[in-house]
C-alpha cells in the first residue's frame, strides 16, 4: 500500500511540471516571460501596443516580445517593424524553449496542436464577445445586428481543431448603447481587449486557477461577413432590424436593395415612428417633404426614413433628388417600392 501511494505521488509530481496534450496549463513559470504574439489587424494592434508598453515598464512581466503575422501590408507588421520587434512568418518554426506563452488576437488561423504544445504556459486568445455568445470571425457585427444590449471581452485558452471553444480565463462586460455603430464599438472593444490582456497576465496564476469551461447553453455563431448580409429583405426585416443592420455593417458594407431591378444603396437610415401611417406593403416608398427623407415600409407595420440613395451608375443623391429623378416618374397606377 505504501509503495502504491509513493507511486501515485511520484506520477502526480511529474504531471504537475509538464504541459499535457489535453491543453491544461503546467505548474507556472514566474515572470518575466518570453511572449510570442499572433495578430493581423487594427483590433489586434491595440493588444500588441499594450503588450509592448508592458514590456518596457519597470515592473515588466514580459522579457521578450516577438510577433507572428501574415502580411507586410497589415498594421501588425508595420507597427512591429517600426518598434524593431522580431517578426515571424506563419507558420512559425519554433523550438519548445523559444517562448513561454503564446497570445492570439484576431489572427484568423486555426492554431495546430503541435504549435500549442511549444508554449510551456500554453496560449491565450482575446475575443470580442462574451463567449459562448458569438463564436467566430465577426462577433462585434453580430452583436449589433441582433440588437444585443451588452458585449465584452473574453480571454480564453486556445484549443486545437476548433475556434473559440477554450476555457474562459477572464471576461469583462460593457453595455452597448442603442445608437453606437460598428466603428465606434470596434475601437472600444479593441482598447478594452488590450487592457484585459495585460490585466490577465498581471494576475496570471489567479485567473488560470479560476478558469472555467464555456457553458453549453447560449452558443451562437458569427461567421465571416459576405456582401449578401447587407441585402434588405423588406418582407422579413422590421425597421429596428434594418436600423441595427446599418449599425452593424457601417464602414464595411452599404445596405442594398433594388428599384425596378436597378441596384440601389441606402444611407442615413433611421426608424420612423408615425402611428397614423397606412400600410401598403413592405418596400413601399414615398417622399416626405417635411422630413426631407424617403419613408419606406418594413415588416410588422414599421417604417424607416432614408436621407441619401446611391443608384447604380450615379453619384449618391439626396432623398429629394431620388424622388424627382425616379419616384415622380412612375405611373400613378404602379406601387413604388424597393424589392
Amino acid at each position: 500500500m505504501l509503495k502504491l501511494l509513493h507511486y501515485y505521488k511520484k506520477i502526480s509530481k511529474i504531471q504537475s511540471k509538464h504541459y499535457c496534450k489535453s491543453g491544461q496549463f503546467s505548474e507556472l513559470k514566474k515572470p518575466p516571460w518570453k511572449v510570442l504574439f499572433f495578430g493581423s489587424d487594427e483590433f489586434s494592434l491595440h493588444s500588441l501596443k499594450a503588450l509592448f508598453n508592458e514590456c518596457r515598464s519597470p515592473a515588466r512581466i514580459i522579457s521578450t516580445l516577438e510577433v507572428v503575422t501574415c502580411s507586410q501590408q497589415n498594421p501588425i507588421w508595420k507597427y512591429s517593424n517600426m518598434q524593431n520587434l522580431k517578426i515571424h512568418k506563419w507558420p512559425p518554426n519554433l523550438d519548445k524553449s523559444s517562448f513561454d506563452l503564446g497570445l492570439v488576437v484576431s489572427f484568423g488561423y486555426l492554431i495546430p496542436e503541435q504549435l500549442i504544445e511549444k508554449f510551456p504556459l500554453g496560449m491565450l486568445n482575446v475575443h470580442g464577445s462574451l463567449l459562448p455568445r458569438w463564436r467566430g470571425a465577426s462577433p462585434i457585427v453580430y452583436a449589433l445586428l441582433n440588437g444585443d444590449k451588452e458585449t465584452g471581452i473574453t480571454i480564453m485558452k486556445i484549443r486545437p481543431k476548433k475556434f473559440d471553444v477554450g476555457e474562459i480565463v477572464y471576461q469583462q462586460k460593457i453595455q452597448i448603447s442603442p445608437h453606437i455603430e460598428m466603428p465606434e464599438l470596434y475601437e472600444k472593444l479593441a482598447l478594452l481587449g488590450g487592457t484585459c490582456l495585460v490585466n490577465t497576465l498581471q494576475n496570471f496564476d489567479t485567473y488560470l486557477a479560476n478558469s472555467r469551461p464555456q457553458p453549453s447553453e447560449g452558443v451562437t455563431y458569427a461567421p465571416k461577413l459576405t456582401p449578401k448580409i447587407a441585402t434588405i429583405k423588406w418582407d422579413f426585416l422590421t425597421a429596428s432590424n434594418i436600423y441595427n443592420l446599418q449599425r452593424a455593417v457601417k464602414s464595411v458594407l452599404p445596405l442594398k436593395t433594388t428599384w425596378f431591378s436597378i441596384p440601389v444603396k441606402l444611407f442615413d437610415i433611421n426608424v420612423f415612428n408615425d402611428a397614423t401611417r397606412k400600410c401598403i406593403q413592405p418596400g413601399f416608398v414615398e417622399y416626405n417633404k417635411t422630413h426631407k427623407s424617403l419613408i419606406v415600409e418594413c415588416a410588422n407595420l414599421s417604417w424607416i426614413s432614408v436621407k441619401h440613395v446611391g443608384v447604380y451608375g450615379k453619384r449618391i443623391m439626396s432623398a429629394a433628388d431620388f424622388y424627382n429623378g425616379f419616384i415622380s416618374k412612375v405611373d400613378e397606377n404602379i406601387i413604388c417600392r424597393f424589392q
